[in-house]
């Protein structure tokens, strides 16, 4: 396999965002390749570049209109979340005639970035979401040694499982001891890690604070300030409810989900694909990894579940181009159309509704809804799950060592 992956789309992605916009934006967890993917662009080693965690370019960014106002092309800021007072000087220096520069901002966490970014650079920033590798990039051939190690670079990319699982425990180690400190949080280390764990128990299910808080002896606004912060450093996903004006009590808890399966197996003590397929969450596992593969293939504007307490709901509600997509996870070799599933319909008055399963085959399983591989998001965009609404499937480009 080889030791780099490419990441074509993404790399597109950026270069329109910096064209379009005097300031882009990428955001996403550590050691997911925002660097890697900078360095393509400018060289590390160039003025234009600078890394807030290198003492040497803290110091030359003592003064940041002097150091940034003459330069020209595109200059990268990496970890910008550690000098927010950047941003009112990115703002005067964007807002310049013909603005001779384009700034890229790396930033490995949100708390509070997103804010800062939309007050002082509303107008001004392209904000593109970033994670590991996908299955789009490392090609449908790979998908359970990505389901098993996650999409992180250097997890996926390790010589062998027992490699990428010593790299893991090191970056949640790490993750906790060092970056979150950094960021100003002031909680133990331990205490989140088995918040944390327990996020992992729970994982696709609904949320609620009072067990966590029961089992760690804390308020439940201890476990809410524990849950902000997971989610701020991009390590877990929390997925809202949809409400829909009816006359049914429809849930009103968020699901959580640990965003990296690989993250996930580690807090969980899965160290191989053996020991994961006689794991009792296994199924809730495969499910997770898939919702972050249609959420990057469909790059929806708004994604919710919905559920009623008589028990119909739809596992994912995505919003893109004023249309309502649903879609199931099905862990089964031949899903089928459950009554659920047709509620949802009615109910929401979805424009499409597909099932992803681990099969090989896309197959019609009623005559408005398809049974869609998880591999077959390998072609990557939305028309590969919903074709009759996002034009007929393009043929694009793959990497080379995805091709046959």
């Amino acid at each position: 396999m080889p030791r780099k992956v490419p990441r074509t789309a993404l790399r597109s992605r950026l270069r329109t965002a910096l064209r379009q916009n005097p300031i882009a934006l990428l955001l996403g967890p550590r050691q997911c390749g925002k660097t890697t993917l900078a360095r393509e662009l400018v060289d590390a080693a160039s003025t234009n570049y600078f890394d807030l965690e290198d003492p040497l370019h803290l110091a030359r960014l003592g003064e940041p209109m002097t150091a940034l106002q003459s330069l020209r092309g595109t200059v990268v800021i990496d970890e910008v979340q550690r000098r927010p007072d950047l941003f009112p000087v990115l703002r005067v220096l964007a807002d310049r005639e013909n603005t001779p520069a384009r700034f890229l901002l790396l930033g490995s966490a949100s708390l509070d970035l997103l804010q800062q970014s939309s007050e002082s650079l509303a107008g001004r920033v392209g904000l593109i979401n970033m994670s590991g590798f996908g299955i789009e990039e490392t090609g449908a051939r790979k998908h359970e040694q990505l389901w098993l190690r996650g999409g992180l670079p250097r997890s996926f990319l390790a010589e062998d499982d027992a490699a990428s699982w010593r790299w893991r425990s090191d970056y949640i180690r790490l993750l906790l001891e060092r970056d979150v400190p950094q960021f100003g949080v002031r909680i133990p280390a331990a205490a989140l890690h088995r918040f944390w764990s327990m996020i992992a128990h729970t994982h696709g299910s609904i949320w609620t604070n009072s067990e966590p808080a029961r089992s760690l002896g804390v308020a439940e606004s201890s476990i809410r300030r524990y849950l902000d912060v997971m989610v701020g450093l991009l390590m877990v996903r929390q997925l809202q409810p949809w409400h829909e004006n009816l006359a049914k009590r429809q849930v009103k808890s968020p699901k959580v989900f640990v965003r990296d399966s690989g993250l996930l197996h580690q807090l969980l003590g899965l160290k191989d694909l053996a020991s994961l397929l006689r794991h009792p969450r296994h199924g809730a596992s495969w499910e997770g990894f898939a919702l972050e593969e249609v959420l990057r293939a469909v790059s929806p504007d708004a994604e919710y579940f919905w559920a009623t307490h008589a028990g119909a709901e739809i596992d994912l509600l995505m919003f893109r181009d004023g249309r309502r997509l649903g879609v199931e996870f099905k862990r089964a070799d031949a899903p089928t159309v459950t009554k659920s599933m047709r509620i949802a319909q009615s109910d929401l008055a979805l424009d499409g509704l597909v099932v992803v399963y681990p099969g090989t085959r896309r197959t019609l399983i009623a005559k408005d809804i398809e049974a869609v591989p998880l591999t077959s998001l390998a072609r990557g965009g939305p028309e590969t799950l919903f074709p009759s609404l996002f034009g007929p499937a393009r043929t694009r480009s793959r990497p080379a060592h995805a091709k046959k």
